[in-house]
């Protein structure tokens, strides 16, 4: 069966590279793909959010399945307009993505359903929203409701921070239309997690977990990214905690949004915060989440195209879905001035001949990177450079190691992923926010 992979990151360069090693799967496209991606499927020149040009392109490929990486085009409705001529598509609907596209949709969701998450209150007014804070100084998280690339969070120590948080949402629109309507949430604390369920409405598999890191620097200091490493199991990953979060948060979501007349086809991404009082949730992603990808994708035991083909097609009962036992370890580099402003175009040195490799020990999964005579940088984020192992300790090592022998002007990546002896990165204290508003690659 050929296949269409929609987007251009390491996400989807992880897609590409574990379907290519389905016997069941034929061509590979990926729309528009990147340098690494050219080296195991053809890339088009087609936008991801451009709905016209993928619908056309599936169409006249005749693909069998179309995979949606990013946010964007499920939450345009990609996946409905596929699916009227029959295509099927590993994503969720328009209405169902409204799980991430929306925050107000999502808590309201919860809330309904009675899935634990932080107390909430919704504003479309920006003065009421400050004289709210003026009777609630925090600390709070304010949020733009809307899709915001990964920059719509704000953690705020008093209600002096959380009132130019709401200005700059609400009046400056840094966030343009997703800051229109802002929502103000309890800080919750403790250990962060993303747990990744597949599911076609009805049926979910085992759920698989990972943890990530957003801010740039060790120690989790400096400002927001889209992601700077991840890695998985977490060590406190277990069945038990399994078997409550699916009971809990995921088939209760998943209920609501069927009895919404939207049933929920694809994978579920839930950002969980640990806390004292049992997990809650932070956020919804209608799609894998990237850099976690790239540590969850090599741990599918699985032949991925039964797995995405049933969750599309409603029929996941009748696949086994098994993950891998192993450990794997994801250290994002990025360009010089990242999440800020940065400069493209530098030769990548150190991949291997035709620019990846790809092997049970290490991976390097291209994200912003372009051709000019070999691989040069193209983006914030450029490569995820992922290791294998029995530990995360072994993983770690790997993935650093191989790490080392790539090199780009202006590279920065973190030292401290996956560093088990300062654990997960816990939010024990209201963060600064920086006004950082460059959109993460």
């Amino acid at each position: 069966m050929d296949v269409l992979i929609v987007g251009s990151g390491a996400r989807e360069h992880a897609l590409a590279w574990r379907l290519s090693k389905s016997s069941r799967v034929g061509r590979l496209w990926l729309a528009p793909g990147n340098f690494g991606t050219s080296t195991l499927a053809t890339n088009l020149p087609v936008n991801a959010e451009d709905l016209d040009g993928i619908t056309h392109s599936a169409q006249s490929l005749n693909v069998g399945l179309v995979v949606v990486g990013p946010e964007v085009p499920l939450a345009a409705g990609l996946a409905d307009r596929l699916g009227v001529l029959g295509i099927p598509v590993f994503g969720p609907s328009k209405e169902a993505a409204r799980i991430e596209s929306s925050k107000r949709f999502a808590l309201e969701l919860m809330r309904e359903a009675g899935v634990p998450c932080p107390e909430f209150q919704v504003f479309r007014d920006p003065d009421k929203a400050v004289a709210y804070l003026s009777a609630n100084p925090g600390p709070i998280v304010a949020k733009a409701d809307g899709l915001a690339a990964g920059k719509g969070v704000m953690v705020c120590a008093n209600a002096v921070e959380a009132t130019a948080a709401v200005r700059s949402c609400m009046n400056d629109r840094v966030f343009g239309d997703a800051g229109a309507t802002v929502v103000l949430e309890e800080l919750l604390t403790g250990p962060e997690v993303s747990v990744f369920a597949f599911t076609d409405g009805v049926s979910v598999a085992p759920l698989v977990a990972a943890c990530d890191y957003k801010r740039l620097e060790d120690g989790g200091h400096g400002p927001n990214t889209g992601g700077m490493g991840s890695f998985s199991p977490p060590k406190f990953w277990n069945p038990g905690l399994s078997e409550e979060v699916e009971r809990t948060v995921i088939r209760p979501v998943l209920t609501a949004l069927a009895n919404q007349g939207s049933p929920y086809r694809g994978v579920l991404y839930t950002g969980l915060m640990l806390t004292a009082d049992g997990p809650k949730v932070l956020e919804f992603n209608c799609r894998l989440g990237d850099p976690e990808a790239q540590v969850i994708l090599p741990r599918l035991a699985s032949d991925p195209l039964d797995l995405m083909l049933a969750c599309a097609n409603g029929t996941l009962d009748q696949v086994e879905v098994r993950w891998d036992f192993r450990a794997y370890v994801g250290v994002v580099m990025a360009s010089g001035g990242y999440p800020g402003p940065y400069k493209t175009g530098h030769e990548i040195t150190g991949l291997d001949d035709d620019g990846i490799k790809h092997d049970a020990d290490t991976m390097v999964f291209h994200a912003g990177t372009g051709a000019g005579g070999g691989a040069v940088t193209a983006g914030g984020r450029v490569l995820t450079v992922v290791g294998g192992g029995e530990s995360i300790l072994e993983a770690r090592e790997r993935a650093y190691r191989r790490l080392s022998r790539i090199s780009f002007d202006g590279a920065q990546w973190r030292k401290d992923i996956a560093d088990q002896t300062s654990g997960v990165e816990t939010i024990k204290r209201p963060t600064r926010w920086q006004g950082q508003t460059t959109a993460a690659d």
